[in-house]
């Protein structure tokens, strides 16, 4: 009788592939090509992306506020309706503010745009520039002339901004109160216990990330708003309402937003003042107190919790400005946020190793 002993299977030994330099132009290409496919869909897309991201991360932000009011036994619909609502108002407050002054500006523009190019044409290496757009297709009068085109232009784009407006609104509201059934979706998702902590861990730092962003923007950029209103007040260029908004909304898109204002200041003094040093002297103290506000005072507060590499910040603000317009600068820090918030928990930093010399 033969018994057959089981043998142990030989050991599998590792193929090593080898890639050659075709193999990864071929990946990144791919890599390069959905990139590029992304891109256009968020681009055709625009349409609908825009509110229902903007109202993503507003919920986002207002996580926080959520469940402190699901904490006090208000219901989740009747806490979305509550912050839904202040937010709204917030915003409408903040255009009441703006539009009766805003009109006065749009009422008065053309006397300013003469005023402004007299005075550029007054300095006489400005004389030959200014009168030759004086005299081309952008010149005031032409302007003028076209106004009826250009308000028939505008009036055609305020049903869709109000569409937008209206699925903004539609979604914030269910976002807020489905906020705990999609977080739950997202948990289970994931199968082993591991994962699912580490999904909850980092569902939790981008919403505290966000709002304690968001908290410490707001208190920050008021007090900006109450100095560039004092600035505009003492330095006589009138409406000091419109201009402590316009620095307060404008100082949520960095580098572009207040390079704006401080071009308009210095235009306005300009026009308001006779002479140089008096019209640039708003925009030289409202320049100062922003490089005390973003190099001391915002470090100082926001710390190294949000950290964040300047020309980085910058290259996003452009591409979602390119990408979405205005609203992509509003979005493009608070998408940084969460991007690196991601990006942390994926690939954490390791172990600094000191880098001594031989």
């Amino acid at each position: 009788m033969n018994i057959e002993v089981p043998t142990e299977a030989p050991p599998q030994r590792k193929v090593k592939v080898h890639r050659t330099g075709l193999d990864y132009a071929a990946l990144w290409a791919v890599i390069g090509l959905f990139a590029i496919a992304g891109i256009a869909v968020l681009n055709l897309a625009s349409f609908i992306l825009i509110p229902l991201t903007f109202a993503v991360v507003v919920g986002l932000i207002l996580g926080l506020a959520a469940d402190r009011l699901g904490a006090m036994g208000i219901p989740s619909v009747l806490t979305a309706a509550i912050l839904s609502g202040l937010f709204v108002g917030i915003v409408i407050l903040l255009v009441s503010i703006i539009a009766g002054p805003l009109n006065m500006l749009i009422k008065n523009a053309p006397e300013m745009i003469e005023k402004t190019l007299q005075f550029l044409e007054s300095i006489s290496w400005l004389e030959r520039p200014v009168q030759s757009l004086m005299r081309g297709p952008g010149s005031a009068d032409n302007v003028m002339e076209h106004t009826g085109t250009i308000l028939s232009t505008l009036a055609t784009g305020v049903m869709p901004a109000l569409l937008q407006i209206m699925i903004f609104a539609g979604s914030l509201m269910l976002f807020l109160s489905s906020r705990m059934t999609l977080r739950r979706a997202m948990i289970r998702v994931f199968t082993n216990r591991p994962r699912r902590l580490a999904a909850i861990r980092m569902i939790n730092q981008v919403e505290a990330v966000l709002g304690y962003y968001f908290a410490t923007a707001i208190a920050i950029y008021s007090s900006f708003g109450l100095i560039a209103a004092l600035i505009a007040w003492i330095g006589g260029l009138g409406s000091p309402l419109l201009w402590g908004v316009a620095s307060f909304i404008l100082s949520f898109v960095p580098f572009l937003g207040i390079a704006t204002v401080t071009v308009a200041i210095a235009i306005a003094g300009l026009m308001v003042h006779e002479t140089m040093f008096y019209g640039l002297l708003p925009a030289i103290a409202f320049f100062l107190v922003n490089a005390v506000y973003e190099n001391l005072l915002i470090p100082s507060v926001m710390g190294r919790k949000l950290e964040m590499n300047s020309y980085m910040l910058f290259v996003a603000i452009v591409f979602w400005t390119w990408l979405w317009g205005a609203v992509g600068a509003m979005l493009a820090v608070p998408l940084t946020v969460i991007c690196m918030t991601l990006l942390g928990n994926f690939f954490p930093p390791g172990t600094p190793k000191p880098n001594l010399p031989d």
